[in-house]
């Protein structure tokens, strides 16, 4: 990989820059803190990956624009899971490049390890899944919430009628796999 012409800067040039991002200045919104890696490692994600970015044009859900500067969820996610007890974190295989960089933020901060647990992500024939696609017809008003039962949601199938005994034995005969389930 290529080298930032920023990785070299003095630690007191990275903390001014850093207060410019937390105050989501103009000069703070085009810098982004790198952990400081390898640019040669063989995993394209350890090379000096991005973990903390400026937001100012939308305002977070519980603090407005308060903050600007955030973790990135590669970043935040060991830390939390760490943190917060996590013994088995279920990521989905299109994660599984970043299991690496997931590990090295939990070692290099002295955290707790997680087990990483891998699966592949179930696809659904004309079937919205993305939470980000889901949510804008939440807030949009077009469903009553995450539990319509045109949702295909947990909470949205049972409300719709399925029982948890026939949700967990759906679940179970799709089996745990590594290859792509089309459904």
């Amino acid at each position: 990989g290529v080298e930032s012409k920023c990785r070299d800067r003095s630690v007191d040039e990275n903390i001014a820059l850093w207060h410019e991002m937390l105050n989501g200045t103009e000069v703070g919104q085009k810098c982004v803190v790198r952990a400081k890696i390898s640019m040669t490692h063989k995993n394209r994600c350890m090379r000096d990956p991005s973990f903390y970015r400026v937001i100012t044009d939308v305002p977070h859900h519980k603090w407005g624009f308060q903050y600007k500067a955030y973790p990135t969820y590669d970043f935040c996610c060991p830390i939390i899971d760490s943190i917060e007890g996590v013994t088995h974190a279920l990521r989905t295989i299109e994660y599984a490049d970043r299991n690496e960089q997931y590990h090295w933020v939990i070692d290099t901060l002295g955290l707790r390890d997680v087990t990483i647990y891998e699966f592949s992500r179930s696809n659904f024939v004309h079937t919205v899944l993305s939470k980000r696609k889901l949510t804008w017809f939440v807030d949009h008003g077009y469903v009553s919430g995450w539990d319509d039962p045109r949702f295909p949601t947990v909470r949205g199938v049972l409300r719709h009628g399925m029982t948890v005994d026939a949700l967990r034995d759906f679940v179970l005969t799709q089996g745990a796999s590594k290859a792509g389930n089309l459904m």
